[in-house]
């Protein structure tokens, strides 16, 4: 597992790739905030993780399927990731940062990627006026849907 890939995937560098050809500007893997973001979008005080479908447990996605192999290893292992996405959500969510969650999935291929990263960005610089549905609950945000309101922080030191 040492090999596989954890910062500059192909999904995170088309997100990024975007969002730059858009105006945006925004840092990687802030190390001072929870779970190491993907992407910070400190003006929108945004943050957003573009999560492999398989690492995190899509549920009800065609390339999130347990490997027959040493099935409960890779159960608990998916299991830990996802609760370790849960407790670092509610901790940027606490210090005032909204959290989007987009799926490898939804911009793996060509058909449909465009529509969905200008939905996304809607949601970034609109908020109130996105296309994502806005979650009540605590669960983890699917496909770029933002669970809280977007509020801006004092400390702007990243």
């Amino acid at each position: 597992m040492a090999a596989i890939k954890w910062k500059d995937t192909k999904p995170e560098m088309i997100v990024r790739k975007y969002l730059f050809s858009r105006g945006m500007r925004f840092r990687v893997q802030v190390r001072k905030l929870p779970g190491n973001p993907d992407i910070v979008l400190p003006k929108y005080k945004t943050v957003i993780f573009v999560n492999g479908c398989f690492w995190y447990g899509h549920e009800g996605c065609k390339y999130f399927q347990l490997p027959k192999s040493n099935v409960e290893f890779w159960k608990e292992k998916i299991e830990r990731n996802i609760a370790r996405d849960v407790r670092n959500e509610t901790e940027l969510k606490a210090l005032g940062w909204r959290v989007i969650r987009v799926w490898e999935c939804e911009i793996k291929t060509v058909k449909g990627r465009e529509e969905y990263l200008k939905q996304l960005y809607n949601c970034i610089v609109r908020p109130t006026h996105s296309y994502f549905i806005e979650s009540e609950t605590d669960e983890l945000s699917m496909a770029a849907e933002p669970e809280s309101e977007h509020i801006y922080g004092k400390d702007k030191d990243f």
